[in-house]
């Protein structure tokens, strides 16, 4: 009885004719715990929608590398931990590697605050500057208090020169780092952008934000088809205004190397800390087709993140259009119904979305550890062996008692004669 209990506890666990494990509330970030110094001493977690499901099809939920099948090889050189390569036109993804790794984001967070304040902001509103924007921690533009500065030079400021200053002076014009930064994490919500929990407006660490590089494609893709952004991304440089008796007009440069180099180049946006590392999030376009590629906790040497990008970008130009992907950005009707929690088990191996590739169209290498399997068959597994156990001490426990019987001359030895007996004494000798 106890095996056919497990049998059906497995049963019931791999194929989903039971309750899921709980699934807590969405991550938060914890601005009392100390600000992060360095990347995780291992893997980050991994990030999956509220309902339980892995974001953009069951073939992404891995920490190692899923590639489209019938796709040329894979560059050399990609060192980042995480990436992903993704058409930005279909959604269909092509490659990655930990595509739902909650890696903290740095500046490339800024995609997702232009990406929440452009629609609340006149490009023609001016913001005056503050103490608090100059004294911004990390990377300034060099806002001065008094100075004043168009919403839409602040947009230049945020992505050309990624400044925490006119992130800061942004987040004040929409209401405020509070609200804005929790409409921020709305929008990642709305976008189906589950692994991102924003903390600040300028990417700046704090512990518990993260972003993963599906999420930074998303969001990348979205912030592509807003016709305000992508000018702001194209463009090289702008002109700061000058602030009477503190510092005279200056010019700013985009930090994207990519602009002036790689064909197609639709823009991009970097980031570092020492936590976070490097991330780069980038598009480009050739004949009609865009593709955007994201990258998160690289380092910089062999090659620096904008370079392992272009060699992505150059690798998913050449995959055949059409090609059938291993996942797909989901858009935000898709992202509505993967929000609210439910108690039913994963359905990632039956999600009815037209987006799912055959099982044919992929080859996936992970690091074959058991931590790669999902947790539902871990359990399932431990529940056999437990059960399986204690079925086997039971037996043993209730073996009915036989008496001795004197064997041959040629039987058995004495010394396992000796075993025959209950509690394996040695029996009596009659009188």
């Amino acid at each position: 009885m106890l095996l056919v209990a497990a049998v059906v506890a497995l049963l019931v666990v791999l194929c989903g004719g039971g309750p899921a494990l709980a699934q807590g509330p969405r991550p938060t970030v914890d601005p009392s715990a100390p600000t992060p110094t360095s990347p995780y001493p291992g893997r980050p977690p991994q990030g999956e929608a509220p309902n339980g499901t892995t974001v953009g099809g069951k073939q992404l939920h891995t920490r190692g590398v899923v590639v489209a099948r019938g796709t040329p090889p894979l560059p050399a050189g990609i060192i980042a931990p995480s990436w992903l390569v993704a058409d930005a036109g279909t959604g269909t993804v092509l490659a990655a590697k930990d595509p739902h790794g909650r890696y903290y984001p740095a500046s490339t967070l800024k995609t997702l605050t232009m990406l929440t304040v452009l629609p609340l902001l006149n490009p023609a509103q001016v913001v005056v500057g503050t103490k608090d924007d100059e004294n911004m921690e990390g990377t300034r533009v060099g806002i001065i208090a008094g100075g004043r500065y168009p919403v839409q030079l602040l947009y230049q400021a945020l992505m050309l020169a990624s400044g925490n200053d006119a992130a800061n002076a942004l987040a004040r014009a929409a209401g405020g780092a509070d609200r804005t930064v929790a409409a921020m994490n709305e929008k990642a919500e709305e976008l189906g952008a589950f692994d991102t929990v924003a903390g600040t407006p300028s990417g700046l660490d704090v512990a518990g934000q993260s972003s993963s590089v599906y999420d930074l494609a998303l969001i990348f893709r979205a912030l592509l088809k807003q016709s305000r952004a992508l000018t702001v991304l194209r463009t090289r440089t702008a002109q700061m205004p000058a602030v009477p008796g503190r510092t005279a007009g200056y010019q700013i440069q985009n930090k994207n190397p990519l602009l002036a180099s790689y064909p197609g180049e639709l823009g991009a946006k970097n980031g570092f800390t020492h936590a976070a590392r490097h991330g780069f999030v980038t598009a480009a376009e050739r004949g009609g087709r865009r593709l955007v590629v994201s990258i998160l906790g690289s380092e910089a040497t062999p090659l620096r993140a904008p370079e392992q990008a272009a060699r992505l970008l150059d690798w998913g130009f050449s995959v055949r259009p059409g090609t059938a992907g291993v996942g797909w950005l989901v858009d935000p009707d898709e992202a509505a119904a993967l929000a609210a929690p439910t108690s039913t088990p994963r359905q990632d191996a039956g999600s009815p979305t037209p987006h799912v590739a055959p099982d044919d169209t992929s080859v996936v290498s992970q690091a074959g550890s058991g931590a790669d399997l999902p947790m539902p068959v871990l359990v399932a597994a431990g529940l056999v062996v437990v059960l399986a156990a204690g079925l086997l001490a039971r037996r043993r426990a209730t073996r009915p008692v036989t008496a001795p019987v004197a064997p041959a001359a040629s039987d058995a030895p004495p010394e396992e004669e000796a075993g025959s007996g209950s509690n394996g004494a040695s029996p009596s000798t009659p009188p």
